[in-house]
């Protein structure tokens, strides 16, 4: 009976608080490797998604700009009188009951064995061989532009990664061409398109939003990294206190030279020296009284006014946009941050494998990730809750006696920290937690203080140990000796009295 509006809106309502729960319940469910977590993200995914498709038509419904559910609402549910209310009633029944009469079936449509489906299906996800299912990054078409570009430098693919967000080595020049732009636009169609498949549940709608709000005030206030007015001269900003002659500018090399010069409205041309001397004049006079032969000229006539405005207006919006896209990038660089690391790892430990290790270790991933969620999930028998090795099962039980791990150490000084195992114990005084305790009561971390775990005995062997010093310490006032013109001896407290009073 979902043909009728009120109908539709009903099952819409039934069809929201079902995928609910779905989500719910498998979010609630523990994973039991990363490649089911992953398929447990993409299957929220798709639910948050059916709830967005169905709250967007239960819009549509209750806007009723065809006054569709108005119309039905005055001829099923209103009446002038009560007994007129109650004979629409009980007609709407009848119609009700002889649809059902006709059609056995549709009393048992049900479309909670659609939605269990949900739980079950396994998402398709397209990950490159490189990516190894999310794990790694695959850079290297972006690698390949980027050495091949005009803004680029060559060098290996490992530093390429370590490196990848730092845009601040770019020149301005460079990054105001369309080569530039262009490769902007892949990384960032790149680095969403993977955090999609790696983190489904980020939205990253939202993130970029919230970053695009940040950025138009940090815009307006020429406080962009690289960007606006007032970094562009940071940028380009040389400490001149740091050179003493003009040889040492042009150490700087010419590009640098020409960009400080420029952000400070001074001509950038001439040779390597005559721009290092140029902008040496700035050490001992200030800009507002150096002589105008020094600065740029800006030509500008009455019939260009229109024409230099509109370039530049032009040139603000490619600079903005352009700034936006590395902000942009950035955000997503940290989002990944840790697939950066992994990456780069991963790039500088192919470098000492040959072809036939690589092909072998791909081919043992790819069985590992095939095995990897049947072995998970195959529960280990450990009744004597032994501690796990680094195979993922429990140590033997001879080592486990061996250690004495079933022995447990409090420690007061790290907050009664529970350490198990003879060795575990003796390591901990030399660890963080229990230096940081030790700082915490004003006591030096020595070893005199070895297997102390109580902060009485602590501080009374301290007051201890401080008392045995104050016999053996040195006493300058007493044990310190003057000697007078005499040849008479006295310690350095008599000696002073006497010479304030005048009788040496």
């Amino acid at each position: 009976m979902a043909s009728t509006v009120l109908e539709a809106t009903r099952a819409a309502h039934e069809d929201l608080e079902r995928l609910e729960r779905l989500a719910v319940r498998e979010l609630q469910r523990d994973p039991a490797n990363a490649r089911d977590r992953l398929f447990q993200s993409h299957r929220v995914r798709h639910m948050l998604d059916l709830v967005v498709s169905t709250a967007d038509k239960l819009v549509e419904i209750y806007e009723d700009k065809d006054n569709a559910r108005k119309d039905e609402i005055n001829t099923h549910l209103t009446a002038p009188t009560q007994s007129l209310l109650f004979n629409k009633y009980y007609e709407r029944l009848k119609e009700i009951r002889d649809y059902h009469r006709r059609n056995p079936s549709a009393c048992f449509v049900s479309t909670t064995d659609d939605y269990e489906e949900l739980l079950k299906e396994e998402p398709v996800i397209e990950f490159t061989g490189e990516e190894a299912f999310g794990r790694y990054l695959d850079l290297h078409e972006l690698y390949n532009e980027f050495i091949n570009s005009k803004f680029g430098t060559p060098m290996e693919y490992s530093a390429y990664v370590g490196c990848f967000s730092q845009t601040e080595k770019i020149l301005q020049s460079h990054k105001k061409t369309r080569q530039y732009r262009e490769y902007l636009e892949h990384i960032l169609e790149y680095l969403t398109s993977f955090l999609y498949r790696t983190e489904p549940l980020q939205d990253v709608e939202k993130i970029f939003a919230k970053l695009e709000s940040e950025f138009e005030e940090r815009w307006a206030n020429g406080d962009v990294p690289s960007w606006g007015n007032k970094s562009t001269v940071e940028e380009a900003e040389i400490d001149l206190d740091y050179y003493s002659t003009v040889e040492e500018l042009v150490e700087l090399g010419p590009e640098k030279l020409k960009q400080a010069l420029a952000a400070r409205g001074l001509k950038s041309g001439g040779t390597v020296q005559q721009r290092a001397e140029r902008l040496f004049l700035l050490k001992h006079t200030p800009l507002e009284q150096l002589d105008r032969k020094h600065f740029a000229k800006v030509p500008r006539t009455k019939g260009d006014s229109n024409a230099t405005s509109n370039g530049n207006n032009f040139k603000d919006d490619l600079k903005k946009e352009i700034a936006l896209m590395e902000v942009k990038m950035k955000r997503l660089c940290e989002l990944l941050d840790e697939v950066f690391v992994r990456t780069k790892e991963n790039a500088e430990k192919k470098l000492t494998l040959t072809y036939e290790e690589m092909e072998a270790e791909r081919e043992e991933e790819e069985v590992q990730a095939d095995t990897e969620s049947d072995d998970e999930e195959q529960q280990i028998y450990n009744p004597l809750k032994l501690p796990m090795g680094w195979d993922g099962k429990p140590i033997p039980y001879w080592l486990y006696k061996l250690h004495g791990l079933g022995q447990e150490f409090k420690c007061e000084i790290c907050g009664n920290q529970s350490y198990w195992g003879r060795r575990a114990y003796e390591r901990h005084f030399k660890e963080w937690r229990h230096q940081h305790g030790m700082r915490c009561l004003g006591i030096p971390n020595t070893k005199n203080f070895n297997e102390i775990t109580s902060i009485d005995e602590a501080k009374g062997l301290w007051e201890k140990i401080q008392a045995r010093q104050g016999l053996s310490k040195w006493r300058p006032d007493l044990e310190e000796e003057y000697e007078d013109q005499e040849g008479n001896i006295y310690n350095k407290k008599t000696y002073t009295d006497l010479q304030r009073q005048g009788l040496i």
